[in-house]
């Protein structure tokens, strides 16, 4: 697969599953609803600051990140860092009419929070073939990006 082709992917796909371990030592997977990217290397994801996952990556901030088209057998899993934001900056970025749903007390509830995932390498896989993508890669093909809702910006 070409990095464009991860791209529209990742692009296209609603869902994430991230990964990350407990306190316990134990593997956790959450599906989340992932739409905001900035290239191949950077994820953003709206959560609750109170969930388990959230606690557990303040302190212990490696996780994975997967993206996945059952259709067409293809899929893409990062392995990077985790970086929880509180700032209000990103939480205007990621906010949504109606929101108010999961975070009553709107922007500024201290329930919400923004999870960054930093892909520092990542494995694809696709029916012709699989491979590797290194930090370098991942760093030159995101060069200049901007986080963007890139499932809005698709043509649907």
């Amino acid at each position: 697969m070409t990095h464009d082709e991860i791209m529209d992917l990742i692009d296209r796909s609603l869902f994430a599953e991230i990964g990350y371990t407990d306190e316990s030592g134990r593997q956790n997977i959450r599906k989340t609803f992932c739409v905001w990217h900035k290239g191949l290397g950077g994820h953003l994801i709206s959560t609750n600051t109170s969930s388990s996952h959230i606690k557990n990556l303040l302190k212990n901030d490696n996780v994975c990140i997967y993206f996945s088209d059952d259709k067409t057998f293809e899929g893409v899993c990062f392995f990077g860092k985790a970086v929880v934001h509180f700032d209000r900056k990103y939480k205007e970025l990621l906010w949504n009419d109606g929101d108010e749903k999961y975070y009553p007390k709107g922007i500024d509830d201290e329930d919400y929070c923004i999870l960054e995932i930093a892909a520092e390498s990542g494995r694809y896989y696709r029916y012709d073939g699989k491979g590797d993508l290194t930090k370098e890669e991942i760093l030159s093909y995101d060069e200049g990006r901007e986080y963007i809702n890139g499932y809005a910006a698709r043509d649907l």
